[in-house]
């Protein structure tokens, strides 16, 4: 079984839900990046979302555009990427990793051959961020080949017929976008968070995690009372930016992650004692 299905099962009953960090390869150094996964699964992440370094990250903020291209500068590409993954599998054979970037390197490596290096190496999931479910029928089928998850965008503006097409097509879990807009460029409004969530639910079977515009414990805390996982991304790059040493490193990680983590584990107590009490 996936990682990743494996990882969901195992939260699901714990009643818990994951805490995804994201973090771009190759930064701030890229000597740093294997340190940096194994503190932030120490520091509470449940699965970890690697960023593959590219040009032209449409999706993104100015916060993880700078990231990719210091990433860049210091010569990070999709080799180095999957060597961190190898380097980190080393001691590390039971944390679902995601690898999250944009077409144009996997085709340029030839989607067939970065399928199979990429589930040797021990990635779990794929997320494409320009790579929609109308397009993604054969990257889709070469992954599945060799055991790894595609994981699809879906957002506000997300049709029930694309909805459909996505749950067609979808492993491991589907990431909802919460914001119109980049990454880090807006705070999300937790209001409307829970319609969008009864609605693609009611499409597919699949967790659900929520990213794009959570930044704080007490956003982490609240999304994760209604979502099965919360991926906080730009928040965190944007303090690791500052980081010259690994020890620096590390604990900006672990000073980040541990708070998010205990807002997410109490939000679900206390979401689990109101339906404990009675009224």
């Amino acid at each position: 079984m996936n990682r990743i299905d494996q990882r969901f099962q195992s939260l699901k009953a714990s009643g818990r839900a994951a805490l995804v960090p994201y973090v771009t390869a190759g930064h701030p150094h890229p000597e740093f990046s294997v340190d940096i996964l194994h503190a932030a699964v120490s520091a509470g992440a449940d699965l970890v979302e690697l960023g593959m370094p590219f040009s032209d990250v449409m999706a993104d903020g100015p916060v993880i555009q700078n990231a990719c291209a210091r990433a860049l500068e210091q010569g990070t590409g999709l080799d180095q990427v999957l060597e961190t993954v190898r380097e980190f599998r080393q001691s590390d054979d039971h944390t679902p990793l995601i690898l999250m970037g944009y077409t144009n390197p996997i085709e340029r490596r030839g989607s067939e051959r970065f399928a199979r290096e990429a589930a040797e190496a021990g990635v779990d999931g794929l997320l494409v961020v320009d790579c929609p479910a109308d397009e993604a029928a054969t990257l889709r089928d070469q992954l599945a080949a060799n055991g790894v998850h595609q994981i699809f965008l879906v957002a506000p503006t997300t049709t029930d017929a694309r909805l459909e097409r996505t749950a067609s097509l979808a492993g491991g879990f589907v990431y909802h976008v919460s914001i119109k807009g980049v990454t880090g460029a807006a705070s999300l409004d937790v209001t409307g968070l829970s319609p969008m969530l009864k609605r693609i639910r009611e499409h597919m079977d699949l967790p659900v995690a929520v990213g794009f515009g959570v930044s704080t414990p007490d956003q982490a805390g609240s999304v994760a009372a209604l979502a099965d996982a919360v991926v906080i991304g730009s928040a965190l790059v944007k303090r690791l930016d500052a980081c010259e040493t690994k020890d620096e490193t590390i604990a900006t990680v672990t000073e980040f992650l541990a708070p998010v983590r205990q807002a997410m584990d109490n939000s679900r107590l206390t979401q689990s004692e109101k339906v404990a009490t009675p009224t």
